[in-house]
């Protein structure tokens, strides 16, 4: 592939993971993702020739990635697990205020939209997760409790993205972390 069309392909991918990301699975049709990438319709089915499922789901893979990156530099940077935890939500507050209150977690709509009916959109979430709790569980290693604190750090995060974005307020984010903080002792 060359560098024309391997620019189309992440201009696809960043549509797609923006349309995901403001109204979910059902809101990233194929004809709005060519719209709002600029895409030919073949360029499409040449990237993606598995179709809808498969464009999403290598853009949730992309989006995950991406905070997984996120996570390990702020996970570098933090001297506590309760210093990593609020970086983490700080990051994903900001992300979230600056995008209008749009962008919360680019997994979790397509995880409760279509995961239940979709095999291959399941499996890419679940992968995701996992991703993020291995990040979590690094960064709490040696703590006897470390595999039950990342899948526990991982549901109130993501609780306190939804609660955020559904009140357009950073409140849920601070409340999580302070929470966080008393939790890891």
């Amino acid at each position: 592939m060359g560098l024309k069309g391997a620019e189309t392909r992440v201009r696809m991918l960043d549509a797609t993971q923006t349309l995901i990301e403001a109204g979910g699975y059902h809101a990233a049709g194929l004809n709005q993702v060519i719209a709002a990438s600029g895409a030919p319709r073949g360029s499409l089915y040449f990237h993606f020739p598995g179709g809808k499922d498969q464009l999403v789901g290598a853009s949730v893979r992309r989006a995950g990635g991406m905070i997984g990156e996120a996570l390990e530099g702020l996970a570098d940077s933090s001297a506590s697990v309760a210093e990593f935890a609020d970086a983490v939500l700080r990051h994903l507050g900001d992300r979230l205020e600056e995008s209008g209150w749009r962008k919360g977690c680019p997994v979790a709509t397509v995880a409760l939209e279509i995961a239940a009916t979709s095999d291959p959109l399941q499996e890419v979430c679940s992968e995701v997760y996992a991703s993020w709790e291995d990040a979590l569980r690094a960064r709490l290693a040696g703590r006897p409790d470390a595999d039950d604190l990342a899948v526990v750090i991982l549901a109130l995060v993501e609780g306190a993205l939804l609660l955020a974005r559904t009140h357009r307020s950073r409140e849920p984010l601070d409340r999580v972390a302070r929470r966080i903080g008393v939790l890891l002792g």
